[in-house]
């Protein structure tokens, strides 16, 4: 953080000067996201249990990509949904509008469209090996 004038701490508003800094701010945002959204955490474990699977069941090439693009899609999709929820209580706070209402209600929408999606691919991947193993 720089000093102000009167050796205060300030925020910084501008742009980024540097790779690093941007990177530092990203960092920031992925332990935000894990520190303070469950669902975010409850994503990262599927993800996690998903990949383990495909592991011990030795999964394809074309399948990885598959399952590791879903989970990137879903977990994408909770971080646009944090976004849209940060921004929308920033805007109205603790007042009820029924577009506030609609703009949270959809972007948790994307994101159960994207869990769906998730949950397909993974059972036509892992099912057919899972009852070739069992």
């Amino acid at each position: 953080m720089r000093m102000g004038s009167n050796d205060k701490p300030t925020r910084q508003t501008g742009k980024n000067h540097a790779f690093l800094q941007s990177l530092g701010h990203a960092w920031d945002g992925l332990r935000s996201l894990f520190h303070y959204e469950r669902n975010f955490r409850k994503h990262l474990i599927l993800g996690a249990v998903t990949l383990i699977l495909g592991v011990v069941l030795q999964v394809s090439l074309t399948d990885w990509l598959w399952l590791v693009m879903a989970i990137f899609l879903v977990l994408f999709s909770e971080t646009l949904n944090t976004i849209v929820e940060a921004v929308v209580d920033l805007v109205v706070g603790t007042t009820y509008h029924d577009l506030a209402k609609r703009a949270k209600d959809i972007a948790a929408g994307g994101v159960l469209l994207a869990a769906f999606f998730a949950v397909i691919v993974g059972a036509i991947i892992l099912l057919p090996a899972l009852l070739k193993r069992f």
